[in-house]
């Protein structure tokens, strides 16, 4: 076994893997864009996010201390205008955002996503989205009390992907498609 092979198998051995495709980056390009032009909120892409206050271990996720969501989105950014102007850069975000949403890639396994999204409610996040492009399915999660709930959209039935908690309402056909 070359050495290339024993360090892809000691970093990825049992780990689901993100590998985004082309309907995955399309359905995360559009949901930003949409999201955008809201004015109301920020979106952020790939963000890394400190999760060190709590153990992800119990959620059944590898991750030590950070997760990274697709998506994420902001009422109130978690900008520094100080350490912004001196050129200062976060690297782990520790300000949770007030909504998280997973893009579904054809190698990922959705419980891992189910896991992820128990862990961004354990840290505070409001509402958090599971985007399925394959399928052309959207469920939008929230908590009810302990309990999380999910309403399911797609654009067979829906028009509109609805989120109560973020007051998002968006076109269903404008996340899979780009007109």
């Amino acid at each position: 076994m070359s050495f290339v092979n024993e360090f892809e198998d000691e970093i990825f051995d049992g780990e689901n893997i993100d590998m985004p495709s082309k309907k995955h980056s399309q359905a995360q390009t559009n949901i930003t864009g949409l999201l955008y032009n809201d004015k109301r909120f920020t979106p952020f892409v790939e963000l890394s996010l400190d999760a060190s206050s709590i153990d992800l271990s119990q959620f059944g996720l590898k991750a030590k201390d950070e997760l990274v969501s697709n998506v994420c989105v902001y009422i109130e950014p978690p900008l520094d205008q100080e350490d912004d102007e001196l050129g200062f850069d976060e690297i782990r975000v520790t300000k949770m955002p007030d909504l998280a949403i997973e893009v579904l890639s054809p190698k990922q396994i959705i419980n891992d996503l189910l896991f992820k999204i128990k862990a961004y409610f354990a840290l505070g996040v409001k509402s958090c989205w599971l985007v399925m492009p394959s399928v052309q399915i959207i469920k939008v999660y929230s908590q009810a009390g302990a309990k999380i709930v999910a309403k399911t959209f797609e654009p067979q039935r829906d028009t509109e992907i609805v989120d109560e908690v973020m007051d998002i309402r968006l076109p269903i056909q404008k996340v899979f498609t780009r007109h």
